[in-house]
C-alpha cells in the first residue's frame, strides 16, 4: 500500500471510531456502538504502522493533515455539512505541512 492509501485507510478507520464514541454520548445510539469503535481505533493504531517513515513521530505529524481533510469530507458526507472555503484552505495549508514533513530529503 503506499503512504496516501495507507493515511486514508488509516483517516476512516480512526474517525468512524470516534464517531462511534460521539454517537454514544451525543446523539443516544446503543452502547453497542462502542465495541464497534474500538475494533476501528485498533485497526487505525495498526495502520499507521504501515506507513514509510523512518520514525513514529513523523509518520503521525504527517498524518494530521490527512486526518484534517477526511475530518471534512465526513462532516460532508455522514453529516451533511458541506466544508467552507476556510475549511478547505485550512485543510490545503495543513496537507502541505503534511507533505513537507513526510517528503523532504533529509540528510543520511
Amino acid at each position: 500500500m503506499t503512504t496516501i492509501a495507507v493515511y486514508a485507510f488509516a483517516a476512516v478507520a480512526e474517525i468512524a471510531g470516534c464517531f462511534a464514541v460521539w454517537a454514544v454520548l451525543r446523539l443516544d445510539a446503543s452502547r453497542w456502538w462502542l465495541a464497534a469503535g474500538l475494533v476501528s481505533l485498533v485497526i487505525f493504531a495498526m495502520a499507521l504502522t504501515r506507513v514509510d517513515a523512518e520514525f513514529a513521530g513523523r509518520a503521525y505529524a504527517a498524518y494530521g493533515g490527512v486526518y484534517i481533510l477526511a475530518s471534512l469530507l465526513w462532516m460532508w458526507g455522514a453529516e451533511g455539512m458541506r466544508p467552507d472555503r476556510f475549511d478547505l484552505v485550512g485543510a490545503g495549508l495543513c496537507l502541505a505541512g503534511a507533505a513537507v514533513i513526510l517528503w523532504s530529503p533529509r540528510p543520511a
